[in-house]
């Protein structure tokens, strides 16, 4: 609990410590809102330095070199879209905690109004409990007084469509009551995009390989201006709004008795060097169903910057079953463990599972004796 919200003693002495405690809970928030703005700032020379770089690749375009700086075009945009996407990512967390990220604030493009051209779907919500005939004051009739109305920007497979949330106002013709239903609840904290819409960018972004700044030109030729930095936003909400699934798959993953683990190769762009780096994405796998297992398959996913043993028993921290894995020596660093993959074990293996009674096969692992269920595990590594 916060000593904000704490009684204060009235023993002196008492009163003098609980003074020494808020004077270093307030130095521990100043710290940590400097470290904050820091990292603020930092983000936004990176940003205006990518955008001065693209405006200067633009005007250089034309020449016997314009594929390769289109191409560096391109791999900038999407360098700037990662670092306004996490920039809004960690503005929606802040808000979420009440506390102030940064006093300088990010340049946002002015909001314009949603094209008229598109078709509208309006939806009217009502007081509850009659309230737009019955004052729930005095019980006299009501009357309109005025609406209220949100337009929000969503996408219904093949063309887009504005849904206008209208909440009317009624006002109390005896007494000075007002009446007006909630506002709509939204997907996220203050976007203009339904879930239809947040779907459809997060799936052009990641399953379709569509970068933002194209899906905002194939946008304008809806005549629907929508900048990049307005889909950075959306995507950085989503991003917030999707991590308790996340943390859901990952806890189902790491529940099993057994899981299969990998990692992969990916190239990163490298901020100011103009090549890539080599990242590394880690993958966990939980599949009971080769041995009658009933829980669903799932896969959780990691990303680390490099290959190091430390990612692998960071990931790994929690889990206490078998991990089917290659022979990388980074998995050594793990508490977990590991079992050998297919090919370093296929001639044990055989001999092993010869020796079991085959009596016992396809029936569920509750129904295995102990030594079967272990055989049971190595078949279906």
């Amino acid at each position: 609990m916060s000593l904000a919200t704490a009684d204060l003693p009235a023993d002196p002495e008492a009163l003098r410590a609980f003074a020494l405690a808020c004077q270093a809970e307030l130095a521990a928030a100043a710290s940590e809102l400097k470290a904050a703005q820091l990292s603020v700032q930092l983000r936004t020379l990176e940003i205006e330095k990518l955008k001065f770089q693209i405006a200067k690749l633009r005007r250089m375009q034309f020449g016997r070199s314009s594929e390769r700086i289109a191409r560096r075009i391109e791999q900038l945009e999407l360098q700037l879209e990662e670092l306004e996407t996490g920039a809004a990512q960690e503005e929606v967390e802040a808000a979420i905690q009440d506390r102030l990220l940064s006093g300088i604030e990010r340049a946002k493009p002015k909001r314009r109004p949603l094209p008229e051209h598109l078709p509208r779907q309006q939806i009217v919500h009502e007081p509850v409990n009659d309230g737009a005939c019955t004052c729930p004051e005095c019980g006299a009739g009501m009357a309109r007084l005025g609406e209220d109305i949100t337009e929000v920007l969503d996408y219904v497979p093949g063309h887009f469509l504005v849904i206008r949330h209208v909440r009317p106002k009624y006002a109390c013709k005896s007494c000075d009551a007002i009446t007006q239903a909630p506002a709509a609840a939204m997907p996220t904290p203050r976007g203009r995009a339904a879930s239809g819409m947040l779907a459809h960018v997060l799936v052009s972004k990641y399953c379709d390989h569509l970068p933002l700044y194209r899906q905002s030109e194939i946008y304008a030729r809806e005549e629907l201006d929508l900048d990049r930095s307005t889909l950075c936003d959306w995507v950085g909400q989503a991003a917030w709004l999707l991590q308790p699934i996340v943390a859901g798959i990952r806890k189902h993953v790491f529940a099993a008795e057994k899981i299969h683990g990998d990692d992969t190769p990916v190239p990163v762009l490298s901020p100011g060097l103009g090549r890539t780096k080599t990242g590394r994405l880690w993958v966990y796998v939980r599949d009971d169903r080769p041995f009658c297992g009933t829980d669903p398959p799932a896969a959780a996913y990691f990303y680390s910057p490099d290959r190091g043993g430390v990612h692998p028993a960071a990931h790994l921290a929690g889990f206490s079953g078998f991990l089917q894995a290659d022979a990388y020596a980074g998995s050594k660093h793990s508490t977990t463990p590991p079992a050998p993959c297919r090919g370093q074990s296929r001639k044990w293996r055989a001999g092993r599972i010869a020796d079991a009674s085959s009596s016992t096969y396809g029936k569920p692992p509750s129904h295995r004796s102990p030594r079967r269920r272990s055989i049971g595990l190595l078949r279906s590594m």
